[in-house]
């Protein structure tokens, strides 16, 4: 069965962070490929300063360079807003595939505020991986407060398509700083690069 870790997100823009968490899961969690899930729109982030979908998809693809990182707008294709919509359309249409949701630390915080996220953690499970400043809340977060029942030994991470569901791992990774807030805070034209001009 093809081992496939799922990394969402909006990539505004995309940033060695999000490729170091990846390589990191291919390689912790013995994975095939990793797929980037850029989002049309995240329902909870403002539409405001987010920059056009084929702006952020071709910011992800000149991040990624990796044969086994995927980038693709495919919540765009299936008509999807929600993690846990999205993830059961992918199941149902790759049925041999095992998925994984690969989290970084900061997403934990929020968890608990996306739709229908404990059905989500029934449907697959999730790897957290460490970023810096956001670790400690991670953990006092109410999503994990409820999911640490269902936590797994890192050591133990490559036998996750074996786990039932719910199931939690946490990654202690090397730490990579960048953010894209920082990214645009420093570089308000960031767009400009990946725009195309006719």
């Amino acid at each position: 069965m093809k081992r496939v870790g799922l990394l969402g997100g909006s990539f505004n823009p995309a940033h060695a962070g999000h490729r170091h968490i990846s390589i990191e899961a291919l390689r912790r969690l013995q994975l095939d490929e990793v797929w980037w899930l850029v989002s049309p729109q995240n329902p909870l982030k403002s539409a405001a300063g987010m920059a056009p979908l084929a702006v952020r998809l071709a910011s992800a693809r000149a991040v990624a360079r990796h044969p086994r990182i995927e980038v693709t707008a495919i919540e765009a294709k299936l008509g999807t807003r929600f993690a846990v919509d999205t993830v059961t359309a992918l199941q149902a249409r790759t049925p041999k595939t095992a998925f994984i949701w690969l989290a970084g630390a900061d997403i934990l915080p929020e968890l608990h505020r996306w739709h229908r996220w404990r059905d989500l953690l029934h449907r697959l499970p999730i790897a957290v991986l460490a970023r810096p400043r956001y670790t400690g809340s991670a953990m006092r977060s109410p999503a994990m407060a409820w999911a640490r029942r269902w936590r797994h030994p890192a050591g133990t991470a490559a036998d996750w398509p074996d786990w039932p569901t719910p199931a939690i791992v946490v990654l202690d990774t090397p730490a990579n700083p960048q953010s894209a807030t920082a990214i645009r805070n420093e570089n308000p034209g960031w767009t400009r690069r990946f725009t195309t001009q006719d």
